[in-house]
């Protein structure tokens, strides 16, 4: 995906929204207030379930040792029919005893199970927010991202397939990552952590076959295509962004790989 810019080299502007054209030729304006209003939702439901979960947990260290509830129901109906008097005069008193401890801990146990379960609830409910915002935020960044629609040879979907571990979201903002683990800051912005751009610019420099990734400057040499008939020749590693486009899931899938090791490049 890619920004529409007119002849001037500028980016196409509809209803105060930048424009971005699929790979397939649709034309979309993106919606960049929505896509923060959804994120601004999902962090509520997110504070929503991390509260659930924090009482839930709370909860379930008073119920510790109990499992079936049901069994602690039925004790408990069964004290309520004893006759006290009539068991102290029989001797019984250490029976009474027990049947009280054992509906006490089915009961404790029927309540621990069911706050695991809540808890196991709201901890799938994080991981999902988690996993939504990450999508919105790093994988939107790389489908407009200005700099791999101009300077790379394969599809940002690839470009996200080899570099989107380097990235994450934190405090609803994306940062970057080296290699070694470090955060990425900004060269323009001394002292302030580089926007998606300037990092990906920043990792892709330190990538050994960043060659076999960026579009080459020439008509020659590893970026240029091996023939003009439109097909790769015999044992060529290079192919067109068309012939890429024209494969399987199951071959763009394979191309994929051996573009990320440098055995393969796209080009236009």
């Amino acid at each position: 995906m890619k920004l529409k810019l007119d002849e001037n080299g500028h980016v196409v502007i509809q209803d105060g929204r930048p424009v971005y054209v699929h790979d397939d030729g649709k034309e979309v304006a993106f919606d960049a207030v929505g896509t923060v209003n959804t994120i601004t939702r999902l962090n509520g439901e997110a504070k929503s379930h991390r509260e659930r979960a924090e009482a839930a947990e709370g909860k379930l260290k008073v119920f510790e040792g109990i499992e079936d509830g049901e069994a602690a129901r039925k004790a408990l109906e069964t004290l309520k029919n004893i006759d006290e008097g009539k068991l102290i005069q029989a001797g019984k008193v250490e029976e009474i005893k027990a049947a009280a401890a054992k509906a006490a801990q089915e009961q404790v146990a029927a309540a621990s199970k069911t706050h695991a379960e809540e808890l196991a609830k709201a901890k799938q409910g994080l991981e999902q927010r988690d996993q939504t915002i990450h999508g919105l935020l790093i994988g939107g960044s790389f489908k407009g991202s200005k700099l791999i629609s101009e300077k790379f040879a394969i599809p940002a979907d690839l470009v996200e397939a080899r570099f989107g571990s380097n990235f994450k979201v934190e405090d609803n903002k994306v940062v970057a990552y080296d290699g070694a683990g470090n955060k990425i800051f900004s060269r323009a912005r001394p002292g302030e952590l580089a926007d998606f751009e300037e990092a990906l610019e920043t990792i892709v420099e330190q990538y050994p076959y960043k060659d076999h990734i960026l579009k080459s400057s020439g008509g020659n040499g590893g970026g240029a295509p091996n023939n003009g008939s439109g097909k790769p020749g015999a044992g060529s590693k290079t192919y067109t962004r068309q012939q890429f486009g024209s494969m399987s899931p199951t071959e763009q899938a394979a191309i994929g790989k051996q573009v990320s090791s440098g055995e393969v490049t796209i080009t236009d």
